[in-house]
């Protein structure tokens, strides 16, 4: 969770929430945490601007380090270049 202070932070964790993304493990054997998640606005805002490029489903940008990569994820899936 970000600081108390941490008003853009808190802004960001409310938007993965509502996105639909949680923090739990993905098994309860292992540990392995929930992966990515951006910690600032400016991040989210890269996310919807990629996932509204791409078509891809915000809650997968949203996990991914390198939003970019969605560029290629969209290749990969026979989709062309977004402009």
């Amino acid at each position: 969770m970000p600081p108390r202070r941490d008003r853009d932070g808190w802004r960001a964790l409310a938007a993965v929430l509502d996105a639909g993304l949680r923090f739990h493990a993905t098994c309860a054997c292992c540990n392995d945490g929930p992966g990515h998640r951006p910690r600032t606005m400016r991040e989210v805002r890269e996310c919807l601007e990629v996932a509204d490029r791409t078509g891809l489903p915000l809650a997968k940008v949203l996990t991914m380090p390198e939003p970019t990569d969605a560029y290629d994820e969209q290749h990969a899936r026979g989709g062309g270049c977004a402009p």
